[in-house]
């Protein structure tokens, strides 16, 4: 089969994705990429599909190395990874709601562009405040022709919403918040104090049996990293309030998972999560930056209850600058950064043109996965625990630093041997889901549990036994 024109881009991606973990480029051997075609993108989207959806393949060959002596090679199949950063689950006689509330997508102003976030409620109000004006697309609209993009940008955020301005390429280059991004590393990375070693087994084929993940995330990077490792055999518990909700995506990203709710604002919902932390060998989070320092959860307080803990987490932004602390996904922080806007240039079209995916999330989901299983084997090395940080702007950053995608043949349909053979017993009704695009040899991925809602697991929750 024919490499893809843009293989040795999907190299480029492949190695600075996998040294930003600490990887050894000499194991980049170890992957083979098969399939050509690619979504259509003006960026090299389906490349970085393939090149995330391998790091995390290359860290967990590399932790079965580590402990067994041998290196399983990794394989990745370009279409399906491409397809995994879509929707995965096919329901049968049952239907997804939306992805999208109706007030949520892009507005002209008048000046630009905007983009409004409005899936969560409160995020929903706070626009609709700012704007006063009904849960009407065409009222909304209306309303936000008569702000200046960044004016409105800004009162959302303020009111506690949140939306993203259209950017240039070349205006986020120059903006405070693209010049932090441009000197920070795709992941920040430090190791925390050596405790002795756990008493994982590693088994070849399920080489994180034993392994406890706690999972502060949500909406959808975490949520995508966190799935991958209950493939592995993680034992992952999934963490929401009590109020929250993400009836399209919930289906998707609960396979392998317990879930569970607490209220953060109670003191009885608090000292669950730190009983909960103290039995963690792993947290992931990506609440926004500050929320576990103002529970009393900071990094030092969290590395105290869980000596040796692997804390890995993500922000919208980054973690330096300006906007390191504002709240944003993935489809906020495409217009802020210039993607966007670029689409919209290249396909000469009158209105924003984004990835034909959530490709930001899904590849910082994959190194999250990555950053995981690096720290597990750090831990089991030496001892040390550790801290990764990733953001989803910086993975946007690394997607437009390697430049636009030409003309090239995109891939045919959805066939029926893109699904896994076996039906999924999900909590909403029978569905079929795509074939996994990685293999690590003799390391098959396979979810314990099929996708179910969240809270389903109670408060005595055996997790901790």
């Amino acid at each position: 089969m024919p490499e893809p024109a843009d293989c040795p881009v999907t190299h480029r991606l492949l190695a600075a994705l996998w040294q930003a973990p600490g990887g050894d480029t000499a194991a980049l051997h170890r992957v083979r990429c098969t399939g050509a075609g690619a979504l259509p993108s003006v960026f090299h989207t389906s490349a970085l599909a393939t090149a995330a959806v391998a790091v995390a393949g290359l860290a967990a060959s590399a932790l079965v190395q580590a402990r067994h002596g041998r290196a399983p090679a990794v394989q990745v199949d370009r279409r399906l990874a491409s397809f995994w950063f879509g929707l995965t689950l096919r329901p049968e006689g049952w239907l997804l709601p939306s992805a999208w509330d109706a007030v949520a997508g892009d507005y002209a102003t008048a000046d630009g562009w905007i983009r409004l976030h409005t899936n969560a409620p409160h995020h929903r109000a706070a626009a609709l405040r700012v704007l006063q004006a009904p849960a009407e697309r065409e009222q909304v609209a209306h309303a936000v022709s008569a702000w200046t993009a960044d004016a409105l940008e800004a009162a959302v955020l303020a009111a506690g919403g949140c939306a993203g301005s259209m950017r240039s390429l070349q205006a986020w280059a120059a903006h405070p918040q693209g010049l932090a991004l441009q000197a920070e590393p795709l992941l920040h990375r430090s190791a925390t104090p050596a405790v002795p070693a756990p008493t994982w087994t590693v088994p070849p084929d399920r080489p994180l049996a034993g392994v406890r993940v706690l999972d502060l995330t949500r909406v959808m990077a975490g949520p995508v990293a966190t799935r991958l490792l209950a493939g592995w055999g993680a034992d992952v518990l999934r963490v929401d309030a009590p109020d929250w909700n993400e009836p399209a995506l919930v289906p998707e990203l609960t396979l392998g998972k317990r879930c569970m709710r607490l209220d953060l604002r109670s003191n009885d919902g608090r000292a669950r999560l730190v009983d909960l932390l103290r039995g963690a060998d792993v947290l992931v989070h990506g609440l926004r930056p500050g929320a576990l320092e103002g529970l009393g959860l900071g990094p030092e307080a969290r590395h105290t209850l869980c000596p040796g803990l692997v804390d890995v987490s993500l922000s919208a932004y980054g973690f330096t600058g300006p906007w390191r602390g504002r709240r944003g996904f993935d489809s906020i922080v495409q217009m802020s950064c210039g993607i966007a806007d670029a689409g919209m240039r290249q396909a000469g079209r009158d209105r924003p043109v984004p990835l034909p995916v959530q490709a930001l999330d899904q590849a910082t989901g994959y190194l999250l996965a990555a950053a995981v299983l690096r720290g597990l084997q750090q831990r089991l090395a030496t001892g040390a625990g550790s801290l990764a940080q990733a953001s989803l702007a910086r993975t946007a950053l690394l997607l437009t630093d390697a430049g636009l995608a030409g003309p090239g043949p995109t891939f045919a349909p959805e066939q029926e041997d893109d699904l896994a053979a076996a039906t999924e017993r999900t909590a909403w009704g029978p569905a079929r889901r795509l074939r996994p695009p990685l293999q690590v040899e003799g390391m098959p991925l396979h979810w314990a549990w099929p996708a179910r809602d969240l809270g389903h697991t109670s408060t005595n929750s055996s997790w901790l036994a």
